[in-house]
């Protein structure tokens, strides 16, 4: 088992995860909210950890089988829902943490359940991360993570095929990589549209 392969893709993933709550944490310093705090705790949680995982997995051989791709997939989804549930219990909106986590787990697989009856009395922060888990989800979460380039192209159609059902996984472009950023440049495109 190719280890450090797992905690390049898995710490790459909760770097990212760590710039994406700079975002809310903008929307509550813009509604002057103390649960920006939340936000910028978690972030700095997340930069840590994220930091360490990538580090532990410099230098991993490039060799990936489905075992890999199929592990990575598993503990990026984990360690993505337990960073993310972090702001709703830190904030205080949502103290308990499995209440929290079932609330991110919801927005990343836009399944869009909840367990919070008044969702508009929920802070502006939080409501926008709470969304926003949502739209990143919309696309897929290792697609994003895939945008942001693994390092060859069979390792990124190893994760897209680990994490997207069906039978087979294509690509638009040789590079799985390109085909994400095309992707996402389309539903970035289609999401500007939807605001206007």
């Amino acid at each position: 088992m190719n280890y450090r392969f797992i905690f390049h893709i898995t710490g790459q993933a909760v770097l990212v995860e760590a710039g994406l709550l700079l975002c809310p944490t903008l929307v509550a310093l813009l509604y002057h909210e103390n649960s920006g705090w939340s936000f910028l705790i978690t972030a700095a949680i997340a930069l840590a950890a994220g930091g360490a995982l990538f580090l532990l997995g410099k230098g991993a051989k490039k060799t990936v089988y489905a075992k890999e791709a199929f592990c990575a997939v598993s503990l990026v989804w984990i360690n993505l829902s337990l960073v993310g549930a972090l702001p709703f219990v830190l904030s205080g909106q949502i103290p308990n943490f499995i209440d929290a986590l079932f609330e991110t787990v919801s927005g990343f697989t836009t399944t869009g359940a909840s367990l919070v009856n008044q969702v508009e009395n929920l802070d502006h922060g939080i409501l926008f991360w709470r969304s926003f888990t949502h739209w990143v989800g919309g696309m897929g979460i290792l697609v994003f993570i895939v945008m942001f380039g693994t390092r060859t192209s069979d390792n990124a159609l190893l994760i897209f095929r680990a994490e997207m059902p069906g039978p087979d996984v294509g690509k638009l472009l040789p590079k799985a990589s390109e085909t994400a950023r095309i992707l996402y440049r389309i539903y970035l495109a289609v999401t500007l549209l939807e605001i206007v």
